[in-house]
């Protein structure tokens, strides 16, 4: 990802939030097959402040990728969105596009099968965790026969990143008051209305005016 001086996100706490709210994550490898690209959630290591992440892939996934023999990398990608030229007024412009991606690059290491385990049932605590009847990993109808066996064919990972790009493009080199009528738009109700994209552009608008108060 080509980076940009004036669109870094370097903030640790940022990217981290970034991943935490945005967990289906892309992940490539350059293999003697040539490139490999598979789509997985992870989730950031509840044992690290940091950046690892953990996440599984299902078999043959793992030997595809050759797992833990190499470099891999996971993408993370936040909200994004068409950012169209007549939202900046009549000033010469043309359409863009606004996002926030986070790369995390290194060497994974491969779980053992508990703590594969584990993160699946973290994994399941995530996303059922916001519906109002939650489903757990470990509840009936489920038994640990069909836990374990669909363990199994799943193989576990940790990444502790060795490099990190992160981008945060959210009309940041556009005049505030360009930037709150981005916003408008994006939370209005035309074809690219974009809450979710006007909500991270807030974010980094209120953050910036922080900085210079």
């Amino acid at each position: 990802m080509r980076q940009n001086p004036s669109f870094t996100l370097a903030d640790q706490a940022e990217i981290r939030r970034v991943i935490a709210a945005n967990p289906w994550a892309t992940i490539t490898s350059s293999t003697a097959d040539g490139l490999v690209a598979s789509h997985y959630a992870v989730l950031l290591d509840d044992a690290s402040d940091d950046l690892t992440v953990v996440g599984h892939v299902g078999r043959p996934d793992d030997l595809i990728h050759g797992l833990g023999d190499g470099e891999i990398l996971i993408v993370v990608q936040g909200p994004h969105g068409y950012i169209s030229p007549g939202w900046y007024g009549d000033v010469a412009a043309v359409p863009t596009w606004n996002y926030t991606a986070v790369h995390l690059s290194g060497v994974p290491e491969i779980l053992t099968a508990d703590e594969n385990l584990a993160v699946l049932d973290r994994l399941v605590d995530r996303f059922e965790s916001e519906l109002p009847d939650p489903r757990r990993m470990w509840e009936r109808p489920n038994d640990a026969a069909f836990i374990e066996r669909l363990a199994a064919g799943t193989v576990g990972f940790r990444l502790t990143p060795t490099r990190v790009v992160a981008k945060r493009k959210l009309s940041q080199n556009k005049p505030a008051e360009t930037i709150e009528t981005v916003i408008g738009e994006l939370n209005g109700e035309g074809p690219y209305a974009n809450p979710a994209l006007a909500s991270e552009m807030r974010r980094a608008q209120d953050a910036r005016k922080e900085r210079r108060a």
